[in-house]
């Protein structure tokens, strides 16, 4: 059964940091691209990061880069997004999923999470004084 499990959201002040976690299982993690993607208040799915499956490469989209930094750990299938310098805007649910979001738009990516097993469940950061 293919699983993706976020982890690591919470309640921050602005500045501060998070590490978010996703564990993967159910299909051979160290060979797929992983993306992960947020969705704010009221707002369409963005794609933040993606990273290849042997890690060497990584996109960061332009609202977050120079502040996130996605890592990888095959061994452990797990995938990992660290947050820092958080504003206020970062606020969202923030999702794991099987392969490359950099150039999806939010309908294409809201179709491909619909009832999809490659999507996770989402874990929510707020950024909230």
């Amino acid at each position: 059964e293919v699983q993706l499990v976020e982890s690591g959201g919470g309640l921050v002040q602005p500045g501060g940091s998070l590490r978010l976690s996703c564990v993967a299982s159910g299909f051979p993690f160290r060979y797929v691209s992983m993306s992960w993607v947020r969705q704010a208040p009221g707002k369409g799915l963005e794609c933040v990061s993606v990273i290849t499956s042997d890690g060497n490469d990584t996109y960061y989209s332009a609202s977050v880069k120079g502040r996130f930094t996605v890592s990888r750990d095959n061994p452990k299938n797990t995938l990992y997004l660290q947050l820092n310098s958080l504003k206020a805007e970062d606020t969202a649910m923030y999702y794991c999923a099987k392969g490359n979001f950099r150039y999806g738009d939010a309908a294409s990516m809201e179709r491909s999470r619909a009832g999809s097993a490659w999507w996770g469940q989402g874990t929510q950061v707020t950024v909230s004084s």
